[in-house]
């Protein structure tokens, strides 16, 4: 594991230094994506406080990972359940192929 470095990023105009192990440039990319989220925030309720955009951009991307999660168990599952009948097929092939050659 790479040894912790500080990447300074900016976020609703303030810059905050951040120790991570994490790439700069993936750390950057999370910062400027907080910041766009809170810019949509502060277009939907101008007048809250800076704590209040923060918790309502936390809020937003808490549901967009929670989406994000709940439709890739939903995949997750179909893939399974492919896998399962994929299985059977091939079962059912060979078994065809060995009642063949007896």
């Amino acid at each position: 594991m790479a040894d912790p470095r500080v990447v300074h990023v900016e976020v609703n105009g303030q810059r905050y230094p951040i120790r991570s192990t994490l790439d700069p440039a993936y750390v950057q990319e999370l910062a400027a994506y907080v910041d766009r989220k809170l810019r949509v925030a502060y277009d939907s309720a101008p007048s809250s406080d800076t704590l209040g955009l923060a918790i309502l951009a936390a809020l937003n991307i808490a549901d967009e990972y929670f989406r994000a999660r709940d439709s890739q168990v939903v995949v997750d599952g179909q893939v399974a359940t492919r896998a399962v009948e994929l299985e059977r097929i091939v079962d059912n092939a060979l078994a065809l192929v060995e009642s063949r050659t007896d």
